[in-house]
């Protein structure tokens, strides 16, 4: 990764998606826009449930597709936790998300981190499986939408 936080991840197919990571200071703006879409607009999750104070603490992952727009966010909280993972449905299954989420592994990596955790959607239990994560625990509601614990050691 260069400095200025920019890696080339190649997904599926064609697509080539660049991550950006950085501060919320750097992108909030943008990472926010994908997160009120995805969250608030498609899923109904409560704007003041959406955003919150950790943000200014975490690293923050945007995906860029080849034509320069931000399609896809994801953070590393500084415990380790991956949370608010969101690609805008028209990039979905592209790779972006994997790309996000494979960019946060190794930040967290190089932090130090053992292990990371995130908080899944259920239905997206399969993609992280995909990456290492295993399901801790039975499934709980959050923002009213079913969530499982998952665990990924490093």
């Amino acid at each position: 990764m260069s400095g200025d936080g920019l890696k080339r991840s190649a997904s599926a197919g064609t697509e080539l998606f660049r991550v950006k990571t950085g501060t919320w200071d750097q992108f909030g703006s943008q990472a926010s826009a994908i997160r009120f879409e995805v969250f608030v607009n498609e899923q109904r999750v409560p704007l003041e449930e959406e955003l919150d104070a950790a943000d200014a603490q975490c690293l923050h992952a945007l995906a860029i597709d080849a034509t320069g727009d931000v399609i896809g966010t994801g953070r590393l909280l500084p415990d380790g936790h991956i949370g608010r993972m969101a690609v805008l449905r028209p990039s979905r299954g592209k790779g972006a998300g994997a790309a996000i989420l494979l960019e946060l592994i190794e930040q967290a990596r190089s932090q130090g981190f053992l292990q990371v955790v995130l908080s899944a959607q259920t239905h997206a239990k399969g993609f992280y499986a995909k990456y290492g994560f295993t399901q801790e625990g039975e499934e709980y509601m959050d923002a009213n939408i079913a969530h499982i614990l998952m665990r990924k050691t490093l």
